[in-house]
């Protein structure tokens, strides 16, 4: 069952959140083992639309991005890799994830990464007052608004779920 905390569990995300003085709320849930993004949605009592994961990627070019969408959806590799103009795109191997963010698998957040990489939102946040993601360690995530996030970090909407993980969960 999760919990929420009010400014009461502290990484790096709500720290900087806290600084900024933009409003979120942090939720906990048991993360032993780590629960795929649907079981962490029921978790939170959440549709698996309105929460969030982070995927990082390498594009042809060598440059690496962010991706981040609803956890009932996949990564569409060819609508993301259009929407940042690369060739084509693969997902990050989870042992460089550490080194070049500095966040694990399962605990990437779009904010506070070692260095600020493109990323996209899924156009389904564009619509949305907040939405649920990692707060940058596993068992914590964040809930904000993405005008919010777009304060914080710089972002693009645009479509990169697969269509069939769509049509599923329409």
């Amino acid at each position: 069952m999760a919990t929420k905390k009010e400014d009461t569990l502290k990484t790096n995300v709500t720290r900087l959140l806290c600084a900024k003085r933009i409003a979120h709320r942090t939720f906990t849930y048991p993360a032993d083992p780590v629960p795929d993004g649907m079981t962490l949605a029921g978790m939170l009592g959440r549709d698996g639309k309105e929460v969030f994961k982070t995927l990082v990627t390498e594009g042809a070019s060598g440059g690496h991005y962010v991706f981040v969408l609803p956890v009932c959806f996949e990564l569409d590799l060819k609508k993301a890799a259009r929407a940042v103009g690369e060739k084509s795109i693969a997902m990050l191997p989870s042992k460089l994830l550490l080194p070049l963010t500095g966040y694990i698998h399962g605990g990437c957040s779009p904010i506070g990464m070692k260095k600020a990489f493109p990323t996209v939102l899924d156009q389904s946040a564009e619509g949305r007052d907040t939405i649920l993601f990692s707060a940058g360690r596993v068992g914590c995530q964040v809930e904000m608004s993405p005008k919010d996030l777009s304060g914080l970090i710089r972002f693009t909407y645009a479509d990169i779920c697969s269509a069939a993980s769509n049509e599923a969960n329409e």
